[in-house]
């Protein structure tokens, strides 16, 4: 049962939802869901299955688990864990908000979790034991939760580039945000898993 929406991009809403079973059985959830608008794009729909797959790879502390790929009337959603808690954009700017900067320990925290759940997908390999080649390309605040528990949580995967991947970037196409891109990403050149320690430093 979908609770109410929490977040919306470019390509989907996110809501908070609740999952029931037997004996009273409740368990709380994040659905992705695609903008109605795009079910006709097979781009799109095709980079939202690719997220999925690839993401539910991905079984570590530091990043945002995801429990299936489904359809309800006609439109794709991805179930994913619930992070109760905020993104690090979202704290920083309540800091400034207040005239605060973030303490130093706390910052050195959240970028060493944030670095140890990419440093598992950079190393992941897929059932056949090939490395999947993983790059996020969109690290940036927006993309790291911090739990009201302190947990970090490392999200979207929706333009990370694999090599299982089946979908692929038009030539000419930037991915991710600007203001954390390496120069190599920047230029639209091949990129690896430094293009993301690079986005993780700028953060």
């Amino acid at each position: 049962m979908l609770l109410d929406r929490i977040n919306a991009g470019g390509m989907a809403e996110v809501f908070r939802a609740k999952m029931t079973g037997a004996e009273q059985f409740e368990r709380y959830l994040a659905i992705k869901c695609m903008l109605p608008q795009l079910l006709a794009d097979e781009h799109f729909i095709g980079m939202f299955i690719d997220e999925a797959k690839l993401a539910s790879q991905l079984s570590h502390a530091n990043i945002v688990q995801i429990y299936e790929l489904g359809r309800q009337h006609e439109r794709l959603y991805i179930a994913m864990e619930l992070v109760q808690g905020r993104d690090l954009r979202h704290v920083i700017r309540l800091a400034r908000a207040r005239g605060l900067a973030l303490p130093q320990g706390f910052a050195a925290y959240v970028i060493s979790r944030a670095a140890a759940g990419l440093d598992f997908a950079h190393r992941k390999q897929g059932v056949d034991g090939r490395p999947l080649q993983l790059v996020h390309r969109d690290v940036s605040p927006q993309n790291i939760l911090v739990s009201y528990d302190g947990e970090v949580k490392v999200v979207d995967f929706g333009i990370a580039k694999a090599e299982a991947r089946a979908t692929e970037t038009q030539a000419g196409v930037l991915k991710g945000k600007f203001a954390y891109m390496s120069p190599e990403q920047v230029r639209g050149d091949d990129i690896d898993r430094r293009a993301d320690i690079f986005a993780l430093g700028s953060v």
